[in-house]
């Protein structure tokens, strides 16, 4: 029997809202990212969950990784920096991505559970 993963707690901190939306954006699971920086899943998931403190260091793993600036997940920035080089298309998404992660987590789940089954049919009538 597979053994069921927690519920993600909600971010507590700018940071933490901002390393989960920046996670997510590059489609990386917790464990992918923790690998890329040289960590463990639990660092991660406790950045997300509380924001801790993370080193200088580890903000600019993260945010290399993660193809954003330290100022955005610090939240010093609003986020355009990184996406000024990105089409407007691709700028609105983001906009987009961000308004989700205001909605209450019953909603964003319900939002991301959508947006897999339209992709799933997407990647299967593309076979």
């Amino acid at each position: 029997m597979l053994k069921r993963m927690p519920n993600q707690k909600t971010p507590t901190t700018i940071f933490g809202t901002r390393l989960l939306a920046a996670r997510r954006a590059k489609g990386m699971t917790q464990t992918q990212l923790a690998d890329a920086i040289g960590n463990t899943q639990k660092v991660i998931s406790y950045y997300e969950a509380t924001g801790g403190n993370p080193s200088a260091d580890i903000i600019i793993k993260l945010s290399k990784v993660l193809g954003t600036t330290a100022d955005d997940l610090l939240g010093i920035s609003d986020g355009l920096e990184s996406l000024k080089a990105e089409s407007t298309d691709e700028r609105r998404v983001w906009k987009r991505f961000r308004q989700l992660m205001n909605l209450p987590e019953k909603d964003r789940r319900a939002v991301l559970r959508m947006l897999d089954s339209l992709t799933k049919v997407q990647q299967t009538s593309s076979k």
